[in-house]
């Protein structure tokens, strides 16, 4: 029986796995099979990984704004702040209220007392 060589689409597809793969290490860069594995568990990461950014950085926000927001009052928490801020109508997102606590201390203590002094 004469020698089939694979035909032009299957050299292609493994060219594609193989270029997505390159920065792989050892086996996972080289052989097909363990290659195509690796792709596909790379991409089920990126995917699980950009919801876990998100919920990553709301954490540090979280966390940034308890701990500013106790340096001003020792026994004032991120969840009274919180739940002031939404009494008072004051609709700001953690993000931003992050980015003040950090980089504008006074923005931050004006908001602060004006949550406060209204109760």
């Amino acid at each position: 029986m004469t020698r089939v060589k694979r035909g032009y689409t299957a050299q292609r597809r493994r060219k594609k796995i193989r270029l997505f793969a390159s920065t792989f290490i050892g086996a996972h860069s080289r052989l097909t099979r363990t290659t195509a594995q690796q792709r596909m568990r790379a991409l089920v990461s990126s995917h699980r990984d950009r919801s876990r950014k998100k919920r990553d950085f709301r954490r540090l926000w979280i966390t940034r704004i308890n701990a500013v927001t106790r340096e001003e009052m020792v026994f004032y928490s991120y969840s009274k702040l919180i739940h002031n801020l939404y009494k008072r109508q004051l609709l700001l997102n953690r993000k931003i209220l992050a980015q003040i606590a950090l980089s504008n201390k006074n923005c931050f203590d004006m908001i602060f007392n004006k949550i406060i002094n209204q109760k």
